[in-house]
This record gives C-alpha cells, structure tokens and sequence, in this order.
C-alpha cells in the first residue's frame, strides 16, 4: 500500500504519439516520440508484439511523465507508457475524450 501522497508524486499526463519505430533486436519494443503539447519526449515501450508502429501514430496515450530516464537497448526512455494487461498482451490506455497532449491525468 502506498500513501495518496505518494501517489500524487506520479506524474500521468496525456501524450500524443507523433512516430513510433521497430527497434533493431528485439520482437518487442517500440520506439515513441511522444508530444506533451510544448513538449517532445522519446518513450520505449515494450507493446511491439501487439501494437505495428502505423498504428499507434497520432493515438492519445497515458505516460508516468516523471518517472526516472532508462537505458533500453541502448535508447534512453524518457517515460512510461501505460497499458493494462490482458493476459499477457498490453492494451494501451488511451483517454476517450479529446484531452489535448500535456493534460494532467487525475
């Protein structure tokens, strides 16, 4: 269990996916670059298995925005993507209103 203040430290905003790429090596993971209205990010997200690059370009998603930069594959993540698991397979989570790339997810 964490506290809700803990929780308020996570950042979830809503990102809008401008490209999206294969990563040479792996079956699995993408390559972002992601809009946060004034701001572009690139996040890693291991959803290569379900979702193809072409289709995810110019969808809305939900990211962790503050969440520490990491080295995948050599690529640095600046975020996380978030996706519900159903059995095995990620289902991204995409707001179901027009909330513009940089809205506070609360």
């Amino acid at each position: 269990m964490i506290t809700y203040d803990e929780f308020k430290k996570v950042e979830l905003k809503v990102a809008k996916v401008i490209s999206a790429e294969r990563i040479e090596g792996s079956d699995k993971l993408l390559k972002l670059q992601v809009s946060l209205g004034e701001e572009q990010r690139q996040i890693i997200g291991g959803i290569g298995k379900i979702y193809s690059p072409e289709e995810i370009v110019g969808k809305n998603i939900v990211i962790i925005a503050n969440l520490e930069p990491r080295i995948l594959m050599g690529l640095e993540s600046q975020g996380m993507l978030l996706a519900a698991d159903d059995s095995g397979k990620p289902v991204l989570l995409t707001p179901m209103g027009d909330a513009p790339p940089g809205s506070s997810v609360r």
